[in-house]
């Protein structure tokens, strides 16, 4: 099973020439190239959102559970209906009030949350999670209460899952530790291959990379990680976001 975390980058005037509207088809063409059955993007709005529920061939949004606000970016999860079943969807904020929409807390910048829900292989029995996040970029004790967050839930739901996103903190860090050592259930897909920490998935929309490794795969147990990719894919020179997307192949 193929797994995608794609941060889209949002749709500003700012990017000028990189702006969404002239990138949204190499969007497509990255993801097509790699055919994820589980993609999990982050920092879409609701037209970028509502441009590849309707462009992306071979896909469905998971957004069912979602109470839609054009004023939100959202991680949002798409699945190959002829390769993966859906089952039910919950979201919630990653704030102090979790239920509360657009709450956040800790002094993070924007209101984050995470997105997910039950998944099966076609033709396979079992159930699992597959979930996606973005934490926040400004505030470091957001980011940490969120990792505690997101590990409380899955710990609770005792239940195989894969959590996937951007979560703005490098391999190693306080974030990372939480999510992936002293007992936790998930793994680091990358870390799990034993490939080189000098890669990062950050990049200039001219392909000049910098920072670290923030975008992740995560995964439990039975899940087993064959190989894992950063996506560098680019169109003469042009790149379909200022991130690359990650891909990890996971059997059990």
């Amino acid at each position: 099973m193929r797994i995608m975390t794609f941060n889209l980058r949002f749709a500003t005037p700012v990017d000028g020439p990189d702006e969404w509207r002239h990138r949204k088809e190499l969007v497509l063409e990255t993801i097509w190239a790699r055919l994820p059955d589980l993609l999990g993007t982050q920092e879409g709005t609701v037209p970028m959102l509502d441009y590849l529920a309707d462009h992306l061939t071979g896909y469905a949004p998971f957004t069912a559970h979602r109470e839609v606000d054009p004023t939100c970016q959202y991680p949002t999860i798409f699945y190959r209906p002829d390769k993966v079943v859906a089952g039910p969807g919950e979201e919630f904020w990653l704030s102090q009030t979790p239920g509360v929409h657009r709450s956040k807390s800790w002094d993070s910048a924007f209101p984050r949350m995470v997105t997910f829900g039950c998944f099966r292989e076609v033709n396979r029995d079992l159930w699992f999670y597959f979930a996606d996040t973005h934490l926040d970029h400004i505030s470091v004790e957001a980011r940490r209460q969120g990792a505690l967050m997101l590990r409380r839930h899955f710990e609770e739901l005792a239940s195989p899952a894969i959590l996937v996103g951007d979560f703005n903190d490098a391999p190693g860090s306080e974030v990372h530790r939480i999510l992936t050592t002293d007992g936790s259930p998930f793994q680091d897909s990358w870390e799990t291959l034993g490939l080189a920490e000098d890669a990062t998935t950050q990049h200039s929309f001219a392909g000049e990379r910098f920072g670290n490794r923030i975008d992740w795969i995560l995964t439990t147990e039975p899940f087993r990680v064959r190989r894992a990719e950063i996506i560098t894919y680019d169109q003469a020179g042009r790149y379909p976001s200022d991130h690359f997307p990650y891909v990890a192949e996971v059997e059990y």
